[in-house]
């Protein structure tokens, strides 16, 4: 009898983490495409990722780059102090996107350049992507607003 209950825990165990390892294995499988991770330009061009890549590039819109081309297609350079990307972007901008100013651009790199499928930018006069600003800070380039 005991060893009926003993030979019942294990296949209840055993059941239990394979529907563990299953569920973690479907969950990551979904959840693949939706990560996208962040990167500096100075990141970028010490380890280039490779063209099949999805990631987050941020930095500054370097002032006097912006350059809008036929329909809504525009190019412009996002710095961190350290090194500069050229971005192309085929979209409506948003508002506040502006030379100087933070953005965080989603899309891929290839040839030297980072090719958005999404900008954001700030939202108000102080906001910066919080990956943005340690990025800066690691350059010596950021200046706090609040001047703390």
């Amino acid at each position: 009898m005991k060893s009926l209950k003993k030979q019942r825990r294990i296949q209840i165990i055993a059941l239990a983490s394979v529907a563990l390892l299953i569920s973690t294995a479907l969950i990551g499988y979904a959840l693949r495409d939706g990560i996208n991770f962040f990167r500096s330009p100075s990141q970028i061009v010490a380890e280039p990722p490779p063209p099949s890549e999805v990631f987050r590039i941020g930095g500054l819109v370097e002032d006097g780059s912006i350059v809008r081309g036929e329909g809504e297609s525009v190019r412009f350079n996002v710095t961190d102090g350290g090194a500069v990307i050229p971005v192309t972007y085929r979209g409506v901008l948003p508002d506040l996107f502006a030379e100087n100013q933070g953005m965080v651009g989603t899309g891929s790199y290839e040839n030297g350049v980072f090719t958005a499928t999404e900008i954001l930018a700030k939202h108000d006069e102080d906001y910066m992507p919080r990956e943005v600003v340690e990025s800066l800070k690691e350059q010596g380039v950021y200046k706090d607003p609040n001047g703390s």
